[in-house]
């Protein structure tokens, strides 16, 4: 079955988008997904995942151009990853590129040949950076996001909020809450240091 993929942004006219389904319905898409949905906004595209998830072994999944389905190359072999684990193809007509041939296949291992440089001169600038900071004296790590609002999650914690809803108020992952939590209760378990001015000898009765 060949299933059909289109999507403007939400400031792109409706023209935009009904051209893309009369020339997907024109190379023989019997199924086609539609969605205005910004290119930044990967979690929004309700109706990509709706495609990827209707497609079976056989298929095809057809887009008129690239920058249509995916925001990156990262992106891309995300979907691919998709589209391959389930036996289907990836079609994209302004480019020729068909993964279910054999040009289509060596098109994508260039992809992730592409992603893969991307990555590493990502990461290369990065430590890059990071040495100049030090040799600088700037460079002080990530800062303890979490950790910096303990005192907030003692606080909401003392007014019986469940540890959930203190992730969610806080922004920060529910295993932080409970590590902060954990560590709270770990020192209120510690025996408290004696005072030396307490330690006074006691006096010997006289006989």
């Amino acid at each position: 079955m060949i299933v059909g993929y289109a999507r403007t942004s939400t400031l792109d006219q409706k023209a935009g988008l009904e051209a893309q389904q009369s020339e997907l319905l024109a190379v023989g898409c019997e199924k086609v997904f539609v969605e205005q949905v910004s290119s930044v906004d990967v979690k929004a595209r309700e109706r990509l995942a709706e495609a990827l998830d209707y497609i079976r072994e056989g298929d095809t999944l057809v887009v008129t151009k690239l920058d249509r389905l995916a925001r990156s190359v990262a992106h891309l072999l995300e979907v691919l990853e998709v589209i391959s684990s389930k036996g289907a193809s990836l079609r994209i007509l302004s480019m020729g590129i068909d993964t279910g041939t054999a040009t289509g296949k060596l098109m994508l291992t260039i992809f992730g040949g592409v992603a893969e440089f991307e990555r590493e001169i990502m990461l290369e600038r990065q430590r890059e950076g990071i040495a100049k900071a030090k040799a600088a004296g700037k460079y002080k790590g990530r800062s303890p996001t979490a950790r910096a609002k303990a005192g907030q999650v003692l606080a909401l914690q003392a007014e019986g909020i469940g540890a959930a809803e203190i992730a969610r108020r806080l922004r920060i992952g529910r295993a932080s809450v409970y590590r902060i939590l954990n560590d709270q209760k770990a020192g209120d378990r510690k025996e408290p240091e004696p005072d030396p001015l307490a330690e006074v000898a006691t006096p010997t009765a006289s006989v």
